[in-house]
């Protein structure tokens, strides 16, 4: 009893990690990477969904507005065994994503002269952006599924 309840909880079940193999390129267009799972008994993953989500901050105190926006979502759909006592299993990825730019952004873009006052403009606004990539994996027989957040740097 105790055991099925675990299993259902996702405890002792499949663990989730995300390795990236490089920073984060926004004008790239695609993050590559490694997805990693492992469990101490064996369970069976149906599919892993990545999301790469832009947080966009700006302005100050009460005046300031965050943002969220998703840039790229992919689904790996197959069916993956995990076998137990923690062995990993790797899956490499690739997920392509389409950048948002403000128009501070794409008018700082066009030369150096004008980056420069793009850049000043978004210091006296207070703007930034921070970048993290999501992945769940969907379990057999699991009501919680693994779900791992990882900070992404450019």
């Amino acid at each position: 009893m105790l055991g099925k309840m675990k299993q259902w909880l996702g405890i002792e079940g499949v663990k989730i990690e995300v390795i990236v193999t490089e920073k984060l390129i926004l004008d790239r267009n695609r993050l590559e990477g490694t997805v990693r799972l492992y469990s101490k008994n064996a369970q069976t993953v149906t599919a892993i969904r990545l999301v790469l989500i832009e947080k966009y901050s700006r302005g100050r105190d009460e005046g300031q507005r965050t943002d969220e926006y998703v840039l790229g979502e992919r689904v790996i759909q197959q069916e993956i065994e995990v076998p137990a006592e923690g062995i990993p299993v790797e899956i490499p990825f690739r997920l392509t994503f389409s950048p948002m730019r403000s128009p501070v952004e794409e008018f700082g873009r066009q030369n150096p002269v004008f980056q420069g006052l793009a850049w000043i403009a978004k210091k006296t606004r207070n703007a930034s952006s921070e970048y993290r990539l999501e992945a769940e994996a969907r379990v057999k027989g699991v009501g919680l599924d693994p779900f791992v957040q990882l900070p992404l740097e450019l």
